[in-house]
Formats: C-alpha cells, sequence, structure tokens
C-alpha cells in the first residue's frame, strides 16, 4: 500500500513538472495545449474509494496551479473529473473485467479505451476552459481550445500507452 501510494506521489510531481515547465510552453497553432498531467487520474484503479480519488484530484489540480499560477482553475477542473472517472471506467471496461483493474489499452481494449480518455478529457478541457475565459462571447474559440487540446491530450496518452504496451 505504501509502494503504491509512493509511486502514485512520484509519478504526481512527475507529470506536473513536465505540464509546468515544459507542456504548458507549447501551443500549437495557438490553441491547442497537451494537459498530460490527467494521465495520473486516469490510470487510477477501478477499486480506489471516491473520497481518495477527490484528494488526488484536488491535489494534482493544485500542484499545477501553484506552478502555472492559475488560482483554483486546474483543481476546479481534476476535482470534477476524479468526480466523474469511475463512471466513466465502468461505462467503457468490458462486462468480465475484475473489480481490481487499472485502466489500460491492455486492460480495456484500444477502442474502448480511447472513448474513456476522450471522453474524460472533454469533461476537463470543457470544465477548464469554460473557468478560465467565464464567458460565452467567444463561443467557436472556446470550442476549438476544448476540441483541440483534447485530440492533442489523447494522442499524447495514447502514445505513452503503447510505449508501456
Amino acid at each position: 500500500m505504501l509502494f503504491v501510494f509512493f509511486r502514485r506521489f512520484c509519478w504526481l510531481w512527475i507529470l506536473v513538472l513536465i505540464q509546468a515547465l515544459i507542456l504548458n510552453n507549447i501551443q500549437l497553432f495557438g490553441y491547442a495545449t497537451p494537459f498530460l498531467y490527467v494521465y495520473l487520474l486516469l490510470k487510477f484503479n477501478v477499486d480506489t474509494s471516491r473520497y481518495s480519488l477527490l484528494l488526488w484530484g484536488f491535489c494534482l489540480g493544485l500542484a499545477v496551479d501553484i506552478f502555472t499560477n492559475t488560482p483554483g482553475v486546474n483543481a476546479a477542473a481534476t476535482v470534477l473529473l476524479a468526480f466523474v472517472c469511475p463512471f466513466l471506467v465502468w461505462l467503457f471496461s468490458p462486462s468480465d473485467s475484475s473489480d481490481n483493474f487499472s485502466p489500460g489499452i491492455r486492460s480495456m481494449g484500444t477502442i474502448p479505451f480511447l472513448k474513456y480518455v476522450v471522453l474524460a478529457l472533454l469533461v476537463h478541457q470543457t470544465a477548464l476552459f469554460v473557468i478560465l475565459t467565464f464567458s460565452f462571447t467567444h463561443f467557436f474559440d472556446l470550442l476549438i481550445r476544448i476540441v483541440s487540446c483534447t485530440l492533442i491530450t489523447t494522442l499524447c496518452i495514447w502514445s505513452i500507452e503503447n510505449v508501456k504496451r
């Protein structure tokens, strides 16, 4: 149990540092920024308690907020993602899966895993950018930003999953 906590804690800081130091400086076509730090939340085991998942989501979002000077925006979006993730895993997991599996291409299959990732990222990106802009005056720019960031982050997560495979 302690080893799992320590491994997740190390992943949290590695992903936060990669996000804050490298990925936040990347903007493809002025819209798409990969948000790879949510990969930690997407890979939690199915049997993880909801309160633990919400706490990890808050700490992850707060750490990104501290490094990127966005007070509470990432924390709110990741807590929403942590709240929705167990339902999405249940929605896309195979019916014969055990109670203790980690979502991934190996355990779910490629298409269900990509559906899970895309839907989870759409929830996260929508919450993040609606809170950041706090306006619907430029609705199409907001929509382009949500879709492009979701696609580039999905591509990054899919690449990581294939490398781990």
